[in-house]
């Protein structure tokens, strides 16, 4: 079987779900599972939903209304007036209504997981049901009935053992559209794998059902050496092991998540990163081997981010003890440290407050510690290192700390 996925890109609108099926009749589809992501940019709209219900705000009925606008929009391109799709999309907006109705918990992480996952069920369902009406049967299915996860909602956990149990029920015969980024816990509730999980979801899937690959259609030509965003003259890279997509994953580089490679090398399923403008172009492939094809230096950027100075309020040595305490405080209020740097009475570190618990962190550290902080600075990591790349970054700002070791460069800058 093959995995396929599709990113939000890659569905939004009508044309972009049309591309999707000339990517199929050209790459094949027997024998194939689709995980496909919210269309455009659909996450970010239902997180407005999430905050205006969360701190009733006003716009609460305007945040849904654009939501529901959007997808009759690219239906109405797509189907005719009569199409049971409609019914469908309609009762997946009523379900939205009945939770937000019925929902009696203030779990800011719990809400958001009960709503921002409508994204996905609604992309899915118009993309299945199209693909259904021009002749390409398919079955769709809701991927929380097969990947069960713990309750840290918004970063969930999988349950391994279950979630193969149940994917294992598969039959790889068929053609399967489902949705990406979702889970359900014990309870039934909706979970979410980690912001942009959608490979993710399609790594876990290729993992228990011994896939002969999993491809990542995306708008770049497949795995570049530098965000073209940020970077000039960016270039294709077209080898990377497992290892070296894992590093580069875990500095940050957007164009993988960082859980889907784990699972794909214990089964060495090779990965494909590909373009789905350019279908002549093979892209990038991921797999056993040489570390990279071309070595040329690789640059990753990770925007708001928050410097941390701290030392001891008696400007005593930081040692073991202070480092253990400072890391549980970390820990507590789920910051992420992107870089570390110890002297002998100080200790920095690079973090990003995804779950906004910054100041209460701050609050906690303050009891025991001096501490001084910048905030939104941006921390540029350099793979495969030269001095003429280390000066490129040099250049774009103020550096506040630099750290180097083998081959990696990691500058921290205002």
């Amino acid at each position: 079987m093959k995995i396929y996925k599709f990113g939000g890109a890659s569905v939004n609108g009508a044309e972009g779900i049309k591309n999707v099926v000339r990517i199929l009749r050209n790459e094949g589809f027997k024998n194939t599972l689709i995980v496909i992501s919210a269309m455009g940019k659909m996450t970010n709209a239902f997180e407005k939903i999430v905050n205006s219900y969360h701190y009733k705000t006003d716009n609460l009925q305007q945040n849904i209304a654009f939501v529901k606008d959007y997808h009759l929009t690219i239906m109405d391109a797509l189907f005719n007036k009569a199409h049971p799709i409609f019914t469908e999309v309609t009762q997946l907006f009523r379900e939205l209504n009945n939770f937000m109705t019925s929902n009696k918990s203030t779990d800011y992480n719990f809400i958001y997981d009960q709503i921002v996952g409508f994204g996905e069920l609604l992309s899915t369902k118009i993309v299945s049901a199209y693909l259904n009406e021009i002749g390409i049967e398919n079955q769709w299915i809701d991927v929380r009935k097969y990947i069960k996860t713990d309750d840290s909602y918004r970063d969930a956990y999988v349950n391994w053992k279950e979630t193969n149990k149940n994917i294992s029920t598969l039959n790889l015969e068929k053609l399967y559209i489902t949705q990406g980024f979702l889970g359900a816990d014990t309870q039934g509730n909706t979970t979410t794998l980690g912001r942009e999980g959608s490979d993710y979801t399609a790594a876990i899937f290729a993992h228990c059902l011994n896939a002969e690959n999993l491809t990542i259609w995306k708008d770049v030509e497949g795995v570049l050496n530098a965000d073209p965003r940020f970077f000039g003259n960016a270039q294709l890279l077209h080898q990377i092991s497992y290892n070296e997509a894992i590093e580069m994953a875990f500095y940050g580089a957007s164009v993988i998540h960082p859980k889907t490679l784990k699972p794909l090398e214990n089964k060495i399923i090779p990965l494909y990163v590909r373009s789905f403008y350019n279908l002549e172009i093979k892209g990038t492939t991921v797999g056993k081997g040489i570390a990279i094809i071309p070595e040329v230096p690789c640059f990753i950027l990770k925007e708001n981010q928050i410097l941390v100075s701290i030392s001891a309020l008696d400007f005593s040595f930081m040692v073991e003890s202070n480092l253990s305490d400072i890391f549980k405080i970390l820990h507590e209020n789920k910051l992420k440290v992107n870089l570390i740097q110890n002297s002998a009475i100080s200790f920095s570190v690079c973090i990003e407050d995804k779950f906004n618990h910054f100041e209460h962190f701050l609050a906690a550290l303050k009891l025991k510690y001096k501490v001084t902080y910048v905030k939104n600075v941006s921390l540029y990591t350099i793979r495969h290192t030269t001095e003429n790349a280390i000066e490129e970054i040099e250049q774009k700002g103020e550096v506040l700390l630099k750290q180097a070791t083998i081959g990696i460069v990691q500058v921290v800058m205002k």
